[in-house]
Protein backbone atom coordinates (compact mmCIF):
# COMPACT_ATOMS: atom_id res chain seq x y z
CA UNK A 1 0.00 0.00 0.00
CA UNK A 2 1.74 3.37 -1.00
CA UNK A 3 1.15 6.50 1.51
CA UNK A 4 0.17 10.13 0.42
CA UNK A 5 2.50 12.14 1.10
CA UNK A 6 1.85 16.07 1.66
CA UNK A 7 4.96 18.27 2.15
CA UNK A 8 4.83 21.94 3.17
CA UNK A 9 7.82 24.12 3.78
CA UNK A 10 7.32 27.35 6.06
CA UNK A 11 9.61 29.94 5.54
CA UNK A 12 11.61 27.46 3.12
CA UNK A 13 11.37 26.20 -0.39
CA UNK A 14 11.06 22.47 -0.46
CA UNK A 15 13.70 21.58 -2.76
CA UNK A 16 12.80 18.37 -4.99
CA UNK A 17 16.09 16.89 -3.37
CA UNK A 18 14.52 17.17 0.15
CA UNK A 19 10.97 16.07 -1.86
CA UNK A 20 12.83 13.15 -2.88
CA UNK A 21 14.44 12.45 0.70
CA UNK A 22 10.95 12.65 2.50
CA UNK A 23 9.38 10.30 -0.02
CA UNK A 24 11.96 7.44 0.16
CA UNK A 25 12.03 8.02 4.21
CA UNK A 26 8.13 7.94 4.88
CA UNK A 27 7.88 5.28 1.89
CA UNK A 28 9.56 3.56 4.79
CA UNK A 29 7.60 3.31 7.84
CA UNK A 30 4.58 1.25 5.66
CA UNK A 31 7.08 -1.48 6.84
CA UNK A 32 6.73 -1.05 10.66
CA UNK A 33 3.05 -0.22 10.20
CA UNK A 34 0.75 -1.06 7.29
CA UNK A 35 -2.52 0.65 7.65
CA UNK A 36 -0.74 4.50 7.38
CA UNK A 37 -3.11 5.99 4.37
CA UNK A 38 -1.34 9.20 4.81
CA UNK A 39 1.66 11.36 5.53
CA UNK A 40 2.27 15.16 6.77
CA UNK A 41 5.86 16.30 6.57
CA UNK A 42 6.25 20.38 7.72
CA UNK A 43 9.48 21.88 7.19
CA UNK A 44 10.26 25.15 8.36
CA UNK A 45 12.99 27.22 9.49
CA UNK A 46 12.70 29.28 12.39
CA UNK A 47 14.44 32.32 13.18
CA UNK A 48 13.49 32.58 16.54
CA UNK A 49 15.04 29.47 18.20
CA UNK A 50 17.06 29.62 21.16
CA UNK A 51 20.01 27.93 19.42
CA UNK A 52 21.03 27.85 16.13
CA UNK A 53 21.05 24.37 16.35
CA UNK A 54 17.33 24.29 15.91
CA UNK A 55 16.30 26.46 14.03
CA UNK A 56 15.74 23.88 10.99
CA UNK A 57 12.46 21.64 12.58
CA UNK A 58 10.84 18.84 10.72
CA UNK A 59 6.81 17.81 11.74
CA UNK A 60 5.50 13.94 10.66
CA UNK A 61 2.03 13.56 11.01
CA UNK A 62 0.81 10.07 10.16
CA UNK A 63 -2.76 9.04 9.89
CA UNK A 64 -4.16 5.38 9.41
CA UNK A 65 -7.68 4.19 10.04
CA UNK A 66 -8.31 5.05 14.08
CA UNK A 67 -4.83 6.67 14.66
CA UNK A 68 -2.70 9.73 14.17
CA UNK A 69 1.04 9.70 15.45
CA UNK A 70 3.02 12.64 15.18
CA UNK A 71 6.56 13.92 15.92
CA UNK A 72 8.65 16.99 15.75
CA UNK A 73 12.80 17.35 15.68
CA UNK A 74 14.85 20.12 15.25
CA UNK A 75 18.34 19.80 14.09
CA UNK A 76 20.88 22.70 12.55
CA UNK A 77 20.50 20.63 9.02
CA UNK A 78 17.07 20.09 7.53
CA UNK A 79 17.69 16.01 6.74
CA UNK A 80 19.53 15.74 10.04
CA UNK A 81 16.32 16.77 11.52
CA UNK A 82 13.79 14.70 8.90
CA UNK A 83 16.18 11.07 10.01
CA UNK A 84 15.41 12.12 13.88
CA UNK A 85 11.89 12.85 13.15
CA UNK A 86 11.18 9.19 10.98
CA UNK A 87 13.09 7.73 13.99
CA UNK A 88 11.30 9.17 16.67
CA UNK A 89 7.99 7.97 14.24
CA UNK A 90 9.65 4.25 14.21
CA UNK A 91 9.72 4.38 18.14
CA UNK A 92 6.10 6.04 18.31
CA UNK A 93 5.12 3.01 15.53
CA UNK A 94 6.38 0.37 17.80
CA UNK A 95 4.46 1.58 20.83
CA UNK A 96 1.56 2.04 19.44
CA UNK A 97 1.34 -1.19 17.86
CA UNK A 98 2.16 -2.90 21.18
CA UNK A 99 -0.53 -1.44 23.15
CA UNK A 100 -3.29 -1.47 20.20
CA UNK A 101 -2.78 -4.83 18.75
CA UNK A 102 -2.98 -6.71 21.79
CA UNK A 103 -6.94 -6.20 21.19
CA UNK A 104 -9.98 -5.09 23.52
CA UNK A 105 -10.23 -8.40 24.49
CA UNK A 106 -14.50 -8.51 24.09
CA UNK A 107 -14.73 -10.20 20.54
CA UNK A 108 -16.48 -7.12 18.82
CA UNK A 109 -14.64 -5.20 16.26
CA UNK A 110 -14.21 -1.15 17.03
CA UNK A 111 -17.20 -0.82 14.23
CA UNK A 112 -20.12 -2.87 15.74
CA UNK A 113 -18.92 -0.92 19.19
CA UNK A 114 -18.98 2.50 17.67
CA UNK A 115 -21.82 2.06 15.21
CA UNK A 116 -24.90 3.11 17.74
CA UNK A 117 -22.71 5.95 19.32
CA UNK A 118 -21.93 7.19 15.56
CA UNK A 119 -25.44 7.32 14.40
CA UNK A 120 -26.60 9.73 17.99
CA UNK A 121 -24.30 11.72 17.12
CA UNK A 122 -25.31 12.38 13.62
CA UNK A 123 -28.33 13.16 14.98
CA UNK A 124 -27.44 15.55 17.10
CA UNK A 125 -25.32 17.24 14.13
CA UNK A 126 -28.45 17.51 12.41
CA UNK A 127 -30.01 19.34 14.90
CA UNK A 128 -27.29 21.84 15.70
CA UNK A 129 -26.76 23.03 11.82
CA UNK A 130 -29.21 25.87 11.78
CA UNK A 131 -27.65 27.44 15.04
CA UNK A 132 -26.02 31.07 13.69
CA UNK A 133 -23.24 31.09 15.98
CA UNK A 134 -21.12 28.16 14.89
CA UNK A 135 -17.99 29.68 13.24
CA UNK A 136 -16.59 26.35 12.19
CA UNK A 137 -17.17 22.43 12.68
CA UNK A 138 -14.77 19.67 12.82
CA UNK A 139 -15.95 15.66 12.30
CA UNK A 140 -13.98 13.19 12.95
CA UNK A 141 -14.03 9.50 13.53
CA UNK A 142 -13.96 8.50 17.21
CA UNK A 143 -12.56 4.73 17.77
CA UNK A 144 -13.35 3.33 21.32
CA UNK A 145 -10.58 3.24 23.63
CA UNK A 146 -10.05 2.93 27.45
CA UNK A 147 -8.37 5.43 29.39
CA UNK A 148 -4.82 4.47 29.53
CA UNK A 149 -4.97 4.84 25.42
CA UNK A 150 -6.82 8.07 25.66
CA UNK A 151 -3.87 9.38 27.56
CA UNK A 152 -1.36 7.76 25.20
CA UNK A 153 -3.23 9.30 22.50
CA UNK A 154 -3.56 12.74 23.73
CA UNK A 155 0.09 12.81 24.68
CA UNK A 156 1.14 10.92 20.63
CA UNK A 157 -1.22 13.86 19.10
CA UNK A 158 0.37 16.49 21.82
CA UNK A 159 -2.23 17.69 22.89
CA UNK A 160 -2.08 19.83 26.17
CA UNK A 161 -5.19 20.71 27.11
CA UNK A 162 -7.76 18.39 26.03
CA UNK A 163 -8.93 15.05 24.26
CA UNK A 164 -12.59 13.80 23.22
CA UNK A 165 -12.51 10.08 23.44
CA UNK A 166 -15.59 7.23 23.04
CA UNK A 167 -14.94 5.42 26.17
CA UNK A 168 -15.14 1.51 25.22
CA UNK A 169 -15.94 0.30 28.86
CA UNK A 170 -18.99 3.23 29.52
CA UNK A 171 -20.00 3.20 25.60
CA UNK A 172 -20.15 7.09 25.76
CA UNK A 173 -18.00 10.05 24.76
CA UNK A 174 -15.60 11.44 27.25
CA UNK A 175 -13.54 14.48 27.68
CA UNK A 176 -10.11 14.14 29.15
CA UNK A 177 -8.35 16.87 30.22
CA UNK A 178 -4.79 17.80 31.95
CA UNK A 179 -4.67 19.45 35.47
CA UNK A 180 -2.36 22.29 36.57
CA UNK A 181 -0.53 19.89 38.75
CA UNK A 182 -0.09 17.17 35.93
CA UNK A 183 -3.01 14.96 36.60
CA UNK A 184 -5.62 13.99 34.52
CA UNK A 185 -9.39 14.55 34.82
CA UNK A 186 -12.04 12.79 33.14
CA UNK A 187 -15.37 14.53 32.15
CA UNK A 188 -18.25 11.88 31.88
CA UNK A 189 -21.92 13.84 30.31
CA UNK A 190 -24.99 12.41 31.91
CA UNK A 191 -28.29 13.76 30.34
CA UNK A 192 -30.38 15.14 32.76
Amino acid sequence: MSINVEIYGRNMDVTERIQKYVDTKIAKLDRYLPGIEEARVDVAYVKSARSAADRQVAQITVKGKGFVLRTEESADDIFAALDSAVDKMQRQIERYKGKRYRGRGDGKSAAEVMQPAVEAVMEEIEVLDSAPVIARRKRFLMTPMDEMEAIEQMNLLGHDNFFIFYNASTLAINVLYKRRDGTYGVIVPEIA
